[in-house]
């Protein structure tokens, strides 16, 4: 009774693996006699069972690469799928009568592949689909980065073989606002002297001047001892912070001339591009001019290129989950900078001042990033003096000049992406909106240099900002 309960457990355990077995999970086809045989679909690397409805004595596989084939008995063939392709299997039966022809389509096991992108991408209606020998991808996700998850995870299963028809839902353009924000201070102080004497000694002229300063220059002297320094041939800048003193003594006359310039300047430099692109699209933007460079040529001939300046912008943005932005960004600030110019053959070559960067970022959609800050301090302190006379104590003062001079800039530049939808053109508002041309009778009856009445619409609470007020120089 044991021996049996044992032996009849194994068959069951026996029957069970039989039953585990690829070719017994896999799919049958009946191939009915005298009826057209449908299409085989057997996935790769798995097996299907074909049974005749008359026994067949000798088939036949056209390509052995794509499937392989084995008789299990007269009537039934175990078919193995290898490899994506097509092919055809023949039966002929014992007379030598062909029996079918059975089209065998071997493709890639999409249930595996359709089990994993459920795991990896859950939520994401992706349809899978088989053509020929390769994977066809449709549907909707939700962003760029899932795509590629799903091309890849296809690429397992069917390298080079996958068609992408799906498309990324959501907002998939970018608005960039960039501000470029640049303070330029700069200090410079100055102090020289001279001393001039002239006038008769023992029946001759005299004149005798000398120091770091615009006396120090002999065409200087007539115009000194005429008592009156502004006709001296002195520029009108170079009289800044001039103070002169004078006396006689008897036949000589002395002049002492002390010059002390002070100067400050500030400059602020504000720019606020903005500029939107879909994305992964490249968006260029510039706001300045082109300047005129000659460049020489090899056969002595003299051609012009244009070289671009003022605020440049060039970014790439790319949605990559959500509210997930990538930016590939480079900015950069020039102008033309008088102090690198240079001539050249007869020509005259302005150089340029260039602040650039180029970097690649990633934020939130309205987060902002400072992407570049630069902070430069010259400074600069010249003594000068005439020899031996700069060393006498006291007096030594007249024949010294000292120059202080220090710069300062510091430049920012901070972006900011938003993920932004079309609207009706209604709703924005342009800058020609807020100023209308005045009629006849408001100009030259009432001195208006612009028109009243504000458009009205969606655009008119934009446009109450407006240019009214008053002109000229504003302090902030």
């Amino acid at each position: 009774m044991k021996f049996r309960t044992l032996l009849t457990a194994g068959l069951l355990g026996f029957a069970m693996g039989l039953a585990a077995t690829p070719w017994a999970e896999a799919q049958s086809l009946r191939v009915m006699a005298g009826a057209t045989s449908a299409p085989l679909q057997v996935p790769m690397n798995r097996a299907v069972v074909v049974e005749s409805d008359e026994p067949f004595a000798e088939l036949s596989i056209a390509n052995p690469g794509i499937a392989d084939i084995s008789t299990l008995s007269d009537r039934t063939i175990y078919v193995l799928g290898k490899t994506p392709g097509r092919t055809t299997l023949t039966l002929l039966g014992p007379d030598g009568r062909l029996l079918v022809n059975v089209e065998v389509h071997v493709t890639p096991d999409i249930a595996e592949f359709k089990e994993r992108l459920q795991q990896i991408l859950p939520g994401e209606q992706i349809e899978v689909r088989t053509a020929n020998d390769g994977i066809v991808l449709s549907g909707v996700v939700s962003s760029a980065a899932k795509l590629d998850r799903a091309l890849d995870l296809a690429n397992r299963y069917a390298p080079d073989r996958v068609s992408n028809l799906m498309s990324v839902g959501g907002t998939q353009q970018v608005m960039l606002k960039v501000r470029f924000a640049e303070v330029q201070r700069s200090v410079t102080k100055s102090l020289r002297s001279s001393l001039a004497l002239g006038g008769s000694v023992l029946g001759g002229d005299l004149g005798v001047a000398g120091g770091t300063g615009v006396l120090g220059n002999a065409s200087n002297f007539d115009a000194v001892f005429d008592g009156n320094i502004a006709t001296s041939p002195v520029s009108p800048n170079e009289r800044e912070g001039v103070l002169t003193l004078g006396w006689t003594a008897g036949s000589l006359q002395f002049a002492v001339l002390l010059e002390a310039l002070e100067s400050k300047g500030l400059v602020r430099t504000l720019a606020e591009p903005n500029l939107t692109a879909l994305s992964g699209q490249e968006a260029r933007f510039l706001a300045g001019g082109e300047y005129p460079v000659p460049v020489a040529q090899e056969n002595q001939t003299v051609t012009i290129e244009f070289k671009p300046f003022g605020v440049e912008l060039v970014f790439t943005p790319r949605v990559v989950d959500g509210n997930i932005i990538n930016l590939s960004l480079n900015a950069a600030v020039s102008s033309l900078d008088p102090s690198a110019s240079f001539e050249q053959g007869g020509l005259s070559i302005a150089g340029f001042r260039r602040r650039e960067t180029s970097t690649t970022v990633e934020m939130r959609d309205g987060e902002s990033f400072a992407i570049a800050g630069l902070l430069q301090d010259d400074f600069r302190n010249l003594k000068g003096q005439v020899p031996w006379l700069g060393d006498i104590p006291i007096l030594g003062a007249l024949f010294r000049s000292a120059a202080y001079e220090r710069n300062q800039s510091e430049l920012v530049i901070i972006i900011t992406p938003h993920l932004v939808t079309p609207v009706r053109g209604e709703a924005l508002a342009l800058p020609t909106d807020r100023v209308r041309p005045p009629t006849e009778s408001e100009f030259f009856l009432f001195g208006q240099a612009a028109g009243g009445n504000r458009p009205r619409g969606a655009a008119a609470e934009v446009a109450r900002q407006d240019f009214s007020g008053s002109y000229g120089y504003v302090m902030e």
